[in-house]
């Protein structure tokens, strides 16, 4: 079995597009994965192209030999668009890998470890009324155990610091009174906060409402920085979504920077990676909580990885039956009690709703900036 050609399509998500990679065989056997839509997407999209004239010709199944090709022969240790495009190609020859064998993917993974994937939904809202009653739709949805939530209000780089805190005292106060004492709570300042003293001060304060974790509490270039307030904070430490590779991940976990670690599947390196980082983890004693906020596809090739992932641990879920979501995938991964459900189907168990998806080029998009009251850009 040969790769003939490799492509990137667009996923519409509303006032983006995600992207799907999908590698052919001369067997007619397809693959599909989806690399992290780092903004600007063609850069993605680009990088894939140009890695398809390296594989046109080699065996899909030998995911390491192919992997380490685009790896090494980039020369420079990639940063965020050449890992994304990495890990999308990879998902991809992991699905053909499965159809070519017959098996779901866990099954070449190592088989299962646990029968259903627990998982958890973002919430919000402009008050902290709104974020409680998000929380309760969420849950009556899908019967989550557990929701994740930012404790930072909107535009809260515009307010004094005092203000700050007082406000995300008073949306998780409201989201805990709203679920009770059982359903864990997330909290997520997005790694917009630049000063230990301060993040410091959040999780004291937030403590009390006793939160499942604090995520990306401080920037993730300083790893002594994070791993001094790690031995500090009074909630567990997760962090991980912008490290790539287990490389990137060995000096966060040999210093002890985090209780959590949150590497993504569409950019750490793709899904074997990602095992390794999980095992570098589980001998530190630290569980997996994958990051997880972009499209179907991105969720089936986690459920895989959870299910053969003894220190897995959560994983952040986005709805697959609501909105434009609903229509990428002719069967999305199921969802029961806050629970996902993989079936026994060969590779991903999963195909893409060519109906659904537009015939035009990837939409470029890029990140909203946000600025501070004194003109200075602020962290996003």
């Amino acid at each position: 079995m040969k790769i003939t050609r490799i492509e990137t399509l667009p996923i519409p998500m509303g006032y983006r597009d995600f992207i799907a990679c999908r590698v052919y065989t001369d067997e007619g056997l397809t693959g599909i994965g989806e690399p992290y839509p780092v903004g600007p997407n063609d850069a993605v999209a680009a990088v894939i192209a140009d890695f398809a004239t390296w594989l046109v010709g080699r065996d899909p199944r030998d995911i390491t030999g192919i992997w380490q090709h685009l790896y090494a022969h980039t020369r420079f240790p990639g940063g965020s668009v050449v890992n994304a495009a990495i890990s999308g190609i990879e998902h991809a020859l992991w699905d053909i890998s499965g159809k070519a064998a017959g098996v779901p993917v866990y099954r070449l993974l190592g088989g299962k470890c646990r029968d259903r994937i627990r998982v958890y939904q973002g919430i919000g809202g402009a008050t902290p009324e709104a974020c409680a009653e998000d929380a309760l739709r969420a849950i009556a949805r899908h019967g989550y155990t557990a929701v994740k939530m930012s404790p930072l209000a909107p535009a809260s780089e515009g307010l004094p610091w005092n203000a700050v805190i007082r406000g995300a005292v008073a949306r998780m106060a409201a989201v805990r009174d709203a679920v009770g004492p059982d359903v864990e709570i997330g909290l997520d300042p997005h790694a917009r906060i630049f000063e230990p003293v301060r993040a410091h001060q959040l999780a004291e304060a937030l403590a009390p409402l006793n939160p499942f974790f604090l995520e990306e509490p401080l920037r993730p270039e300083n790893i002594d920085a994070l791993a001094e307030f790690r031995a500090h904070s009074p909630v567990p430490v997760a962090t991980g979504e912008m490290l790539y590779t287990a490389f990137g991940f060995r000096e966060l976990l040999e210093k002890r920077g985090a209780d959590i670690i949150q590497p993504d599947v569409c950019i750490c390196g793709g899904l074997l990676e990602m095992k390794k980082i999980a095992a570098l983890a589980e001998a530190h004693y630290v569980t997996v909580a994958p990051h997880n906020p972009t499209g179907p596809i991105a969720t089936a090739v986690n459920a895989h990885f959870a299910m053969t992932t003894h220190n897995f641990l959560i994983l952040e879920y986005v709805p697959d039956d609501d909105g434009p979501r609903a229509n990428v995938l002719t069967r999305p991964v199921e969802i029961r009690d806050g629970y996902l459900h993989l079936t026994d189907a060969p590779g991903l168990g999963i195909e893409l709703n060519e109906d659904a998806l537009p015939d035009r080029p990837i939409r470029n998009w890029r990140r909203t900036p946000a600025w501070r009251p004194d003109g200075a850009a602020d962290f996003i």
